[in-house]
């Protein structure tokens, strides 16, 4: 049974770009660090000193160090971080009109689908992560469940886990992948629905991290999870074979023969999602209300000392930063990215 409970260990290089070039959230409440707040920005009247950031919940954790490491550099400014899963928080940009300033996303395409060009000029990829499965301390066949028979327990009767909303957050739509891969890899025809209904709707939650409080308390016995937000929160994780868990670039093309219908830039439209390596994003949106803090802080978070941090809360950066859009990159950016070209 491999179960992860040390540092992250995978290292992310050069090859990684290269295969990316043609293969290619997270939880909720009030929490506060200094002037860092978690609370829901709902007004669109913001003040002169605050710096607005919608993010993946599965970045709640790296990116609040970053945070104070930002106000440590600019003194006076209140960060104002809003978690919900990566297509929600795209929406609250596109289709509410939302102030923000800084948009980190789980998925880079949900950035690509969801705001380029019209409310973002840039994407830039800069982190990467694994899906596997979170183990309750309580969970029922916690000590028999492997790499090769998790399957077979998440379907008894007796097993409870949780998921993410596919059409909220990118864990989620992952997840139905994963289990498409899963059926593939492990050549169980129709595992993939069997797994999907499972629970459907009374586990399911708008991001996987909203799920932490029901695994801890053993109501579930299992969550489908990153790898960083199970260590972070010291969590038994079940690592799952790189065929089905979407961490390796390497694997691409596999991943790409699955998909999964997720909504669309329109409401009422609906879209087809196709597998790719777990790649995270940021952006500054056009309408960012403080675009020069803005900027600071997503080359805080690309710098060596954002890299550092990233790598301590067991999520690999990418080294450097890539981007499809370099040409549309503030100059002081550009030295900290590297260009991807359009496939």
């Amino acid at each position: 049974m491999l179960w992860v409970l040390a540092k992250c260990g995978w290292m992310v290089g050069v090859s990684l770009l290269l295969v990316l070039a043609v293969g290619c959230g997270s939880g909720t409440g009030t929490a506060q660090q200094g002037n860092i707040s978690t609370q829901s920005v709902k007004s669109n009247t913001v003040s002169a000193t605050e710096l607005i950031i919608f993010h993946a919940g599965s970045l709640s954790v790296p990116l609040k160090e970053i945070s104070t490491r930002f106000q440590q550099l600019h003194p006076g400014v209140e960060i104002k971080a809003e978690a919900a899963g990566s297509r929600e928080s795209a929406r609250k940009i596109s289709e509410l009109g939302r102030p923000c300033d800084v948009m980190a996303a789980a998925d880079f395409d949900v950035i690509d689908q969801l705001l380029i060009p019209q409310h973002a000029a840039f994407n830039i990829r800069f982190a990467c992560n694994e899906l596997g499965i979170a183990c309750g301390a309580k969970a029922k066949m916690g000590e028999q469940i492997t790499a090769t028979n998790w399957a077979e327990i998440m379907l008894r009767d007796d097993v409870a886990f949780g998921r993410a909303d596919p059409n909220a957050d990118p864990c989620g739509y992952r997840t139905v992948m994963l289990f498409q891969l899963a059926e593939k890899h492990f050549q169980k025809p129709g595992l993939a629905d069997k797994l999907a209904a499972k629970n459907e709707k009374r586990f399911m939650r708008p991001k996987e991290t909203d799920l932490l409080a029901l695994l801890e308390s053993g109501e579930i016995d299992y969550l489908f999870i990153y790898r960083s937000v199970a260590l972070q929160h010291k969590l038994k994780f079940l690592r799952l074979p790189d065929e089905i868990n979407l961490s390796s670039s390497k694997r691409a093309s596999l991943y790409a023969g699955v998909s999964v219908p997720v909504s669309g830039k329109k409401p009422g439209e609906t879209i087809l999602q196709k597998g790719l390596p777990i790649v995270y994003a940021v952006t500054v949106p056009a309408a960012a209300p403080h675009r020069e803090l803005a900027l600071a802080y997503v080359e805080l978070l690309l710098s060596p000392e954002g890299q550092e941090i990233m790598k301590r809360n067991a999520q690999m950066p990418l080294s450097p930063a890539i981007s499809q859009q370099f040409d549309a990159l503030p100059e002081s950016m550009k030295k900290l990215c590297t260009g991807l070209e359009k496939p």
